[in-house]
């Protein structure tokens, strides 16, 4: 019966933290005008780089994951291999490119930046190969 209360709490305590966690992220997003950068201060222009970027990457699984739908088993594997190898060039090349600035302010945002564009045109390619279907 203890063991039972115990994982009930836990479980409440869990939910209720991810309800707060999911509404101060809401709370913060409605606060910060990333479309207004010229009223942002570096630290704002870094996290709505961050925020840009993963708005692209949702859109990017959507699309990959679309993709994968549509192809045989051994075309589905050359996909995967070829995803993880775009994700390890795309996470060097924005490395590189942020270190120009590497330990300023701006790092996070040059880094994030390149990392949208750059999801950017491969989602692009995907859905592209989706409509050449």
């Amino acid at each position: 019966m203890r063991r039972l209360l115990l994982l009930s709490i836990s479980i409440i305590t869990s939910s209720s933290l991810a309800i707060i966690n999911a509404t101060n992220e809401t709370a913060f997003a409605q606060k910060l005008n990333c479309n207004d950068s010229a009223n942002l201060n570096q630290s704002q222009i870094n996290e709505c780089a961050y925020l840009f970027y993963q708005s692209e990457d949702k859109k990017l699984n959507q699309a990959y994951k679309k993709v994968l739908t549509t192809l045989s088993a051994s075309r589905k594997q050359k996909l995967v291999n070829t995803q993880k190898a775009w994700i390890k060039f795309r996470d060097a090349s924005c490395d590189f490119e942020r270190s120009e600035v590497e330990g300023g302010s701006m790092s996070p945002t040059i880094y994030y930046g390149c990392m949208q564009q750059l999801t950017k045109v491969r989602t692009q390619e995907l859905i592209n190969y989706l409509q050449t279907k």
